[in-house]
């Protein structure tokens, strides 16, 4: 099974883009994050003919999560912990695979900048009710995928001007911390599972030159179950897709998972 991810930063605005894409890498799940549209502005005719079932929480503006599935799969919104909390930044599906099921869920997490506002306990929060769901999942002892847009830099070899980033929220130490959680949770980033080499990111600013200078952030991440790790066949970063015209300033990440 092949799951992708991709903040595409306006599905409307990158629909050539995640069409050609689904052509030609053919993810069996494709998790989309800021999708900026509400669900009826979804362009579902379009990716229905595809080949894939769209499960959309959208929001109008800004956030906004989907999950699309070559298969049929049984979706749900929100993540637990928060009943207040109205933003468009978590789904869950759960997906057959043969005689079993994947769990797979699109994350878009708080950025929180900038730091001494409220956006940045939200973001913290957020991170604590994502570790408490992970625990509930892991209990179950099923395959899962938690993947997205984590807005988190978790060590200094994921990004190239560390001291630039210090004081942002993505980099800060509670941030890293919490991203630590899930990791000793049991949980396994497929990237540093593979490779300790620094230089691999999944996002250049459009300011500056970023993306010419190669001045990137690894950000996008694939957080796996015990049992999803033990099918880990090999992760990409899809970097050509930000060398297209007009492109989202983050690209996707994939992996692949051998067969139950």
């Amino acid at each position: 099974m092949r799951i992708a991810t991709w903040n595409v930063n306006s599905v409307r605005q990158r629909l050539d883009h995640l069409l050609g894409y689904l052509a030609t890498v053919e993810p069996d799940v494709h998790c989309l994050q800021e999708l900026k549209c509400v669900d009826a502005a979804f362009p579902t005719v379009e990716v229905e003919a595809a080949g894939y079932r769209c499960h959309v929480h959208g929001q109008k503006g800004f956030n906004g999560v989907a999950i699309l599935s070559k298969r049929e799969a049984i979706a749900t919104s929100g993540l637990p912990g928060d009943p207040d909390d109205i933003q468009a930044r978590y789904i869950e599906a759960v997906i057959p695979d043969g005689a079993d099921a994947v769990r797979v869920a699109s994350i878009y997490l708080p950025n929180g900048n900038p730091v001494g506002t409220e956006k940045y306990p939200y973001k913290l929060g957020f991170m604590d009710r994502l570790a408490a769901r992970a625990r509930d999942l892991l209990a179950l002892e099923e395959v899962f995928v938690l993947a997205g847009d984590y807005n988190v830099i978790p060590e200094p070899a994921d990004v190239a001007d560390p001291e630039n980033w210090r004081n942002d929220a993505l980099f800060l130490p509670d941030t890293r911390e919490r991203y630590r959680t899930l990791l000793n949770l049991g949980l396994t980033d497929p990237v540093r599972s593979i490779t300790d080499d620094a230089g691999i990111y999944s996002f250049w600013d459009y300011q500056a030159g970023a993306w010419q200078r190669n001045k990137g952030i690894r950000i996008d991440h694939l957080l796996l179950s015990p049992h999803a790790a033990d099918r880990l066949q090999d992760y990409a970063i899809d970097k050509d897709l930000r060398a297209l015209d007009k492109p989202s300033d983050h690209v996707p990440v994939r992996i692949d998972l051998r067969a139950a």
